[in-house]
């Protein structure tokens, strides 16, 4: 049936429908109780709300969350990633764009040059910027900043400089989610979308989310698109299973190259050294490291040791497929 002329067209698409408000966050409750404390403060005192430190596991909502901060505060947003700040022109172009109680978000913000991590803690704490010292008599000059609010993203904090992270008044610890929080993430996601979802589906692309809500509504969004190259309206346990096909994704959630790695570990007879793992799978020990072990080594399938990495019985027994629900 159309929807009435009244109502408000469905999303265009998955992030379309993210959450307006922290009301509506879904998950990491500890984090979203500090940010509404900060929040309230800042509307008692009219003020702009404090500078924020966002950590944890890419996938998780950082930058979700900083979208909805500006949001809340009724405020200018401007986002960038940390390895577009290259020079100190690149950072006094956005620091002096922003106005009072606006939001300047930095993502993966560990990527930050040591030079213009120092220019930024500068600029919080002083609310101007330095330009490079001069020949004249003066010295260095300085320009005034609007009094806007910083807010940090990393996957790696403790890359950033000390006192730039002591400039941060809230540190958010972001962690991984349950199942139970994922299935109530994809349902919401697939209700503002309106997309007909079985209800079984939502339990199944839980348990093989990682914990992470990006992966469970890429997963949610990949069983649609399944769905809809059947013309099927209804997402099923079949166009679940089949896109886990598809993508080689298992029980685990784990993917095709979590699988190999594995299945190189068990057909190893003792530790196997990074630099062999990489080469094995033809890719880059430091994708190998942080990306690809990084789950397996969550979910105890592997040790790591200055020996190299080894398969644990749990990853045996997952190869073996002792722990296949489906």
């Amino acid at each position: 049936m159309s929807p009435e002329p009244s109502q408000s067209p469905p999303p265009s698409d998955i992030q379309h429908a993210a959450p307006p408000t922290l009301n509506h966050l879904i998950g990491q409750r500890a984090v979203v109780s500090q940010v509404k404390v900060a929040l309230e403060a800042a509307y008692a005192d009219n003020s702009r709300v404090c500078h924020m430190l966002m950590t944890g596991a890419p996938g998780l909502g950082k930058t979700l969350l900083a979208q909805i901060v500006a949001k809340e505060m009724a405020a200018d947003f401007n986002e960038v990633l940390g390895q577009s700040l290259a020079q100190p022109s690149d950072l006094f172009g956005l620091l002096l764009q922003a106005t009072d109680k606006s939001v300047v978000f930095v993502d993966e913000a560990d990527e930050l040059p040591a030079q213009i991590q120092t220019t930024l803690y500068r600029a919080v704490e002083e609310r101007k910027l330095f330009l490079p010292q001069s020949s004249s008599a003066n010295g260095a000059k300085s320009i005034p900043l609007a009094d806007f609010t910083l807010l940090l993203a990393s996957n790696h904090e403790h890359s950033l400089v000390q006192p730039l992270r002591d400039r941060m008044k809230l540190i958010l610890r972001f962690e991984q989610y349950s199942e139970a929080e994922l299935r109530e993430l994809v349902h919401q996601r697939a209700h503002a979308l309106h997309w007909d979802v079985a209800n079984d589906v939502f339990p199944m692309i839980a348990a093989r989310g990682r914990g992470t809500p990006r992966l469970a509504l890429r997963l949610l969004e990949a069983c649609r698109r399944t769905c809809r190259s059947e013309l099927g309206v209804t997402v099923s346990r079949r166009h679940f299973n089949r896109t886990c096909e598809l993508e080689g994704i298992d029980a685990l959630g784990l993917d095709r190259q979590e699988i190999q790695l594995l299945q190189i570990l068990k057909d190893a007879a003792g530790a196997v050294r990074l630099n062999v793992l990489a080469s094995r799978m033809s890719l880059p020990p430091r994708t190998v490291a942080d990306v690809v072990e990084r789950h397996l080594v969550q979910l105890g399938l592997i040790d790591k040791s200055p020996e190299g990495r080894r398969i644990t019985a749990k990853g045996l027994s997952h190869l073996r497929g002792d722990d296949d629900a489906e």
